[in-house]
C-alpha cells in the first residue's frame, strides 16, 4: 500500500478522548495490558497526508482574520460528490456549512418543528440523535429495525408507516450507512422508505456522514437521488470528518435541492452566530478532497474491509452466543450479547468492564436501544484489532457455561 495504516500511534495525552477516556464508570485496565481504543468512532490512523498538508500550506501565511468560504471548497465538494457519489446536478446554492451533522439536524428540526414534536428514528439509534435531538425538547418514536433470516438488518416499512400516523410526526432522521448497524441500505430499501415519508408528508434529514466509509462490495446511495421527491425533500448531511479523522477541527455540510427548505435552515443555523466556518477546516476539507485524499480513502475501505471481516469471522467462530450482523459500511460492530450473557449469568456491566481489565476499551451499546449490545471500534492497525479479539477469547469470552 502507498499509505501508512499499520503504525501503531500513542495518542494518550494527545488531545484524544479514544485514547485517554475509559467510557464505563469504574471500569480500569489491569496492570500488564496495554490499552486498545475501540469505542468512540475515531481512527487510530494518520490522516491523509494531502490533509496535513493543505493545513500547513495555509499557515505559512500567519493571519487568521474573518473570510468566506473559498471557491475551492465549494467546488472541491462538488467535485467530490460527482466522482463517489455519481450526483452530477450539485452547485454552489445547494452546499450550506454546518459546524456538525447534529447541529444540522437540529437546525433543521427547529426550521420546520416545535418543541415537544414527535420525530422518527430507527433503533438501535446513534447515540448522538437520541442526546441532541432530546436535549432540544423533541420526543423521539423508535421504529425497530428487524434481522432478516440471513441477519441482515432491514427496515420495517408498515411499522414505519403506522408510528408516523399515531403520533402526526413530519420529520423523521434517516442514518445512511446506518450507525450504530453498519447497513449499506440498497436502492429499492431507500425508495421504499421515501415513499412512507412522501406519503406521510414528513421533511427527512438523512444523516450521510459515513458514506465515503462503504466496505468493498458495496455501494452508497444518495437519499436525494432516489425520486424527485426526495431530491425536494431531503436534507442531507455530509462531512469529512468521520472520512479522514477530522472531527477536532469541526465542519461539516449540508446539501439541499429545495430552496425554500434551504433558506429555512440556512436562518435556523444563523441564528447563534456560533456556525462559522474554521478557516483550517476549510483548507483541511479542500486537501481531503483531492485526488490524493480519495485515493488515500479507497486503501482505507481496503483496510477496514480486511479488519470488518476477520472481526466477524472471529466473532462467529469463537464467541458462542455472541452474534453480529456482517457489516457493509463504517468501521463499527454491534454485538448482541444476550445469549451469552445468559448462559454466563453475567451482566452487561461485568462484560463490559472485563473486556476493558484487559485493555479492550469497547463501547456500552445499551444507550444505542438494545439491552445486550457493546459497540467496537474496528478502525485500528490490523495487529491491534487481531490482539484486541485474541484477548477476548483467552480472558473473556472463555468461560464455561
Amino acid at each position: 500500500m502507498k499509505y501508512d495504516f499499520e503504525t501503531i500511534l500513542d495518542r494518550e495525552g494527545r488531545d484524544s478522548i479514544a485514547a485517554d477516556v475509559i467510557p464505563v464508570e469504574g471500569a480500569h485496565v489491569k496492570e500488564g495490558f496495554s490499552k486498545i481504543p475501540m469505542w468512540v468512532a475515531d481512527m487510530n490512523f494518520k490522516t491523509a497526508p494531502s490533509v496535513t498538508e493543505a493545513i500547513a500550506e495555509r499557515i505559512q501565511f500567519p493571519v487568521f482574520g474573518y473570510f468566506f468560504p473559498s471557491k475551492e471548497y465549494n467546488e472541491s465538494i462538488i467535485r467530490w460528490q460527482k466522482e463517489r457519489n455519481g450526483v452530477t446536478d450539485l452547485k454552489e446554492e445547494n452546499i450550506g456549512y454546518e459546524n456538525g451533522v447534529l447541529g444540522g439536524v437540529i437546525s433543521a428540526l427547529q426550521a420546520f418543528c416545535s418543541a415537544g414534536d414527535y420525530v422518527l428514528l430507527h433503533s438501535p439509534t446513534y447515540i448522538g440523535f437520541t442526546n441532541s435531538i432530546e436535549n432540544n425538547g423533541y420526543k423521539i418514536v423508535h421504529s425497530e429495525l428487524v434481522r432478516d433470516e440471513n441477519g441482515v438488518w432491514r427496515m420495517d416499512y408498515e411499522d414505519m408507516d403506522r408510528k408516523l400516523k399515531q403520533y402526526h410526526i413530519h420529520a423523521a432522521v434517516f442514518c445512511s450507512p446506518h450507525n450504530p448497524c453498519g447497513r449499506v441500505w440498497e436502492r429499492w430499501e431507500i425508495e421504499k422508505a421515501m415513499e412512507v415519508y412522501e406519503k406521510n408528508n414528513c421533511l427527512v434529514i438523512s444523516d450521510e456522514i459515513w458514506s465515503d466509509l462503504i466496505l468493498e462490495g458495496y455501494t452508497h446511495i444518495p437519499t436525494q437521488s432516489v425520486s424527485e421527491w426526495a431530491k425536494q425533500h431531503v436534507v442531507a448531511m455530509y462531512a469529512p470528518s468521520k472520512t479522514f479523522n477530522l472531527a477536532g477541527l469541526v465542519g461539516s455540510y449540508h446539501i439541499i435541492y429545495n430552496e425554500y427548505i434551504h433558506d429555512r435552515i440556512k436562518k435556523q443555523s444563523s441564528l447563534s452566530h456560533y456556525n462559522s466556518m474554521n478557516v483550517l477546516s476549510m483548507h483541511a476539507l479542500a486537501g481531503a478532497y483531492r485526488p490524493e485524499g480519495a485515493e488515500w480513502v479507497d486503501e482505507l475501505r481496503s483496510v477496514l474491509t480486511k479488519n470488518a471481516e476477520y472481526a466477524y469471522n472471529y466473532i462467529c467462530e469463537h464467541f458462542k452466543g455472541v452474534t453480529v450482523a456482517k457489516p457493509q459500511g463504517t468501521y463499527m460492530l454491534y454485538l448482541d450479547c444476550t445469549e451469552w450473557c445468559r448462559e454466563h449469568d453475567m451482566s452487561m456491566d461485568e462484560l463490559l468492564k472485563a473486556g476493558i481489565e484487559v485493555g479492550v476499551i469497547w463501547q456500552d451499546g445499551r444507550p444505542f436501544h438494545h439491552p445486550w449490545a457493546i459497540r467496537m471500534n474496528l478502525a485500528l492497525p490490523s495487529s491491534m484489532v487481531q490482539d484486541a479479539f485474541s484477548r477476548l477469547e483467552k480472558y473473556v469470552f472463555c468461560r464455561k457455561g
